[in-house]
């Protein structure tokens, strides 16, 4: 059963008529009360399109056929109870739908984990080329902070000869990422662990290391907005600067890292406090669609410890 609605698209509800009302109706209220996004969508046409299409269960790819489409009461009632929520209680369209998209893999999620966002999912779909000589050589492949399990699942499609583990330090985390595992049938490859960092993993090493850790410094926290507060603080806060799980993972790495092995991590935008932190390591910054200021990488004998 649809949750009862009481604000502004159930007020409406009753002069929206067609799936094109709805639409320019959401634009219109999600402006008005200054949403925040980017959880899949960067602004309030593109998040009111999906919400209605998800709702109304709908190609998401196809809204045109369907602009002039009116919709029944219980549609009507269940899509205003959606966007008032999205609306009223600022929770993130993924939270609401259950589900999030990189790329063309989709995800189920939960308030567990962050929503997937990661620009590191770019460079696993070119197999990151061309650092990683050989894909199919690869063997084994670590997601440090896994969340969702959606680097993991994209690293274990990007590699299909490897192993992949995924660690994070939540239970709840990866009782989500068990079921995106199952879900893409990787049961056998993808290994879950509960571990802070490398803690839990031994001796093990990795042909290649990705992790998209918390990185929000502690002026970015306390400025967030309603949306994000949704998300498990532990995978969003970084610490004073940012840097504090950053500069666990290169301490540790390089034990972790086969002869040739690569480490990749997404830092937000902490690229100047980074190189001011570590002078002396010599990042490579990868390009994504954001630019080259937000993922970077080491190679094993470039990390310290050498």
């Amino acid at each position: 059963m649809a949750r009862r609605s009481r604000g502004p698209f159930a007020a409406a509800a009753a002069g929206l008529v067609t799936v094109r009302d709805w639409l320019r109706f959401a634009v219109s209220r999600f402006t008005e009360a200054g949403l925040h996004f980017g959880h899949g969508t960067q602004d309030a046409y593109d998040e009111a399109a999906y919400l209605v299409l998800h709702t109304l269960r709908l190609p998401l790819d196809r809204l045109e056929p369907f602009l002039d489409a009116r919709l029944t009461r219980a549609e009507a009632a269940a899509l205003a109870a959606v966007l008032d929520r999205r609306v009223q209680e600022r929770i993130p369209a993924a939270y609401l739908t259950g589900e999030a998209w990189l790329g063309d893999l989709r995800f189920k999620v939960d308030p567990r984990v962050i929503v997937p966002r990661s620009f590191i999912a770019e460079l696993l779909r070119e197999r990151l080329s061309p650092w990683v000589v050989d894909p199919d050589a690869v063997a084994a492949v670590l997601d440090l902070c896994t969340g969702s399990g959606c680097l993991a699942i994209a690293a274990a499609l990007a590699f299909p000869s490897a192993r992949v583990d995924a660690a994070d330090v939540s239970a709840g985390a990866l009782a989500v990422a068990r079921e995106n595992v199952e879900a893409y049938g990787l049961r056998d490859r993808v290994r879950l662990v509960r571990s802070d960092l490398f803690a839990a993993l031994g001796g093990e090493r990795y042909d290649v290391i990705v992790s998209n850790p918390p990185y929000v410094d502690a002026p970015s926290m306390r400025a967030l907005p309603a949306e994000h507060r949704h998300e498990p603080r532990i995978a969003l806060a970084g610490g004073k600067d940012g840097l504090a799980c950053v500069r666990r993972i290169l301490d540790a790495a390089r034990a972790h890292l086969t002869g040739d092995g690569i480490l990749v991590v997404e830092i937000g935008h902490n690229r100047e406090a980074l190189e001011a932190a570590y002078p002396r390591l010599p990042f490579t910054w990868l390009d994504t669609s954001a630019g080259d200021e937000h993922v970077f990488l080491l190679r094993r004998a470039d990390l310290p410890g050498a």
